[in-house]
């Protein structure tokens, strides 16, 4: 990413060390993003596209963004665990942030950021870290049976395809609309995004 900064470590999670990227805008940060990948069963990583295209909306919005690789993922230790333990490593991953450079932000905005598993792990994640912002991209909320969020004046994003085949369209919204949180559609857009990245990208950049 032009100019950004990337720094890639491991933080220390319940499980083990955790492998991330951090990467710092060209500007002084406005916030802390933290992006979650979809399933590890299924070769979900932090280098996914979609991943990394949150990363790069977020970055170029001014956040310090991390990603990483959940348990038994890549170069990160442990093994999965039903998504239980992929919450943990998430509040792992956010009190290294916080330790490290919340202070120096004065506590700054905090944004939960997750695609398709990730999605429903930050909906989980929210529950205790009650971000200002929380973007689910593809969440798959009814197979992962998440619980309802917190959505104080519109801070939630959803996002999904009217083409996915994977987490259908009609689960999510279903899931939203007793919480009153609206579905931003992308028409054409299965459940990867495939040529819909850029209006992926618009639609969280708007958000932020």
């Amino acid at each position: 990413m032009k100019n950004a900064v990337e720094q890639k470590l491991f933080i220390i999670g319940p499980a083990g060390k955790l492998e991330t990227i951090i990467t710092f805008p060209i500007h002084k940060p406005s916030g802390i993003a933290i992006i979650a990948h979809p399933h590890p069963l299924y070769q979900g990583n932090m280098d996914n596209k979609v991943v990394y295209i949150s990363n790069k909306a977020l970055i170029e919005k001014g956040f310090i963004t991390a990603r990483f690789n959940f348990r038994g993922v890549g170069a990160s230790e442990g093994k999965y665990a039903e998504g239980v333990g992929e919450i943990s490593d998430v509040l792992a991953v956010n009190r290294f942030m916080q330790e490290n450079y919340g202070a120096a932000l004065n506590n700054a905005l905090l944004v939960l950021t997750g695609f398709s598993f990730g999605g429903a792990i930050q909906a989980f994640a929210a529950q205790q870290l009650n971000p200002h912002k929380l973007i689910l991209i593809a969440p798959s909320v009814a197979r992962m049976n998440t619980p309802q969020v917190v959505d104080h004046a519109g801070a939630t994003l959803i996002v999904h395809g009217d083409h996915d085949d994977i987490v259908p369209l009609q689960s999510v919204i279903d899931w939203a609309n007793p919480q009153g949180i609206p579905v931003t559609i992308i028409p054409g857009a299965e459940h990867f995004f495939h040529g819909k990245l850029t209006i992926l990208k618009q639609s969280i950049m708007n958000f932020c």
